[in-house]
């Protein structure tokens, strides 16, 4: 593929996507987060299925579909530097720093759990379990948390200081996200050779009765061969 030829998706269209993303996980999230909020314990058991559907929706989706729904729905795609589609290997490597960042993080949130019961972790608010939790956090946890705020600044940073607009994990992963290339039009011959088969068709229905014509008229207007042509000789 011509690379002279991808339009480069910058800051905008890719917030756009993500935000989609976080809408269409909304329902997900607040069940987890209403979970979270009576049981003690449901980070724990979630942990596992939590990266499982992160692998889904990052690896996945963009291994197959060439991008998350938010990208899909903006009409921007993730592909290697030639323009070609990603593989296992990209989509995997592109995830990969986040997901290393967000599964360290749940850990440094759930070790705290183990150290409250049952009875106080429902007896608490929101707001005074987490400073309860923050007392027994890991050491690391903080350090954590900075490094989890320069990666994201970092991200934003470079992603609007390079002209194809490749961000962190862009540049690990060897990939750019492009607009998505506009439909290819049906061959002039094609279109003419269908307008020429629908022509012959509205002249024989000139024999055929008024509420015949009428008839075949409708059944015509949505059959795929009647073409109509522009000056260009292509679909409208």
């Amino acid at each position: 593929m011509n690379t002279n030829s991808l339009r480069y998706a910058g800051f905008w269209p890719r917030l756009g996507s993500l935000l989609l993303d976080i809408v269409i996980m909304l329902p997900l999230g607040a069940l987890v987060f209403w979970a979270d909020m009576h049981y003690r314990l449901f980070s724990v058991y979630y942990l596992v299925p939590s990266i499982l559907l992160g692998l889904f929706y990052g690896v996945y989706l963009v291994q197959r579909f060439g991008g998350t729904p938010g990208k899909l729905i903006v009409g921007i795609r993730i592909r290697k530097l030639d323009g070609e589609p990603v593989g296992y290997r990209e989509a995997f490597l592109r995830y990969l720093p986040d997901a290393i960042l967000c599964l360290l993080m749940s850990i440094a949130w759930l070790v705290p759990l183990f150290h409250l019961s049952d009875t106080e972790y429902r007896a608490l608010t929101y707001l005074e379990r987490s400073k309860r939790m923050a007392e027994f956090a890991p050491f690391w946890s903080k350090p954590l948390q900075w490094a989890q705020m320069a990666w994201m600044w970092g991200e934003l940073i470079v992603l609007l200081t390079n002209r194809r607009r490749r961000a962190l994990h862009d540049f690990i992963a060897g990939t750019v996200v492009v607009h998505a290339p506009p439909i290819n039009p049906v061959e002039p011959t094609r279109a003419l050779s269908g307008a020429r088969g629908s022509l012959r068709a509205l002249i024989w229905l000139r024999e055929v009765n008024v509420e015949t014509r009428l008839a075949f008229g409708v059944i015509i207007s949505f059959s795929p061969s009647l073409v109509r042509i522009d000056p260009a000789g292509q679909r409208p």
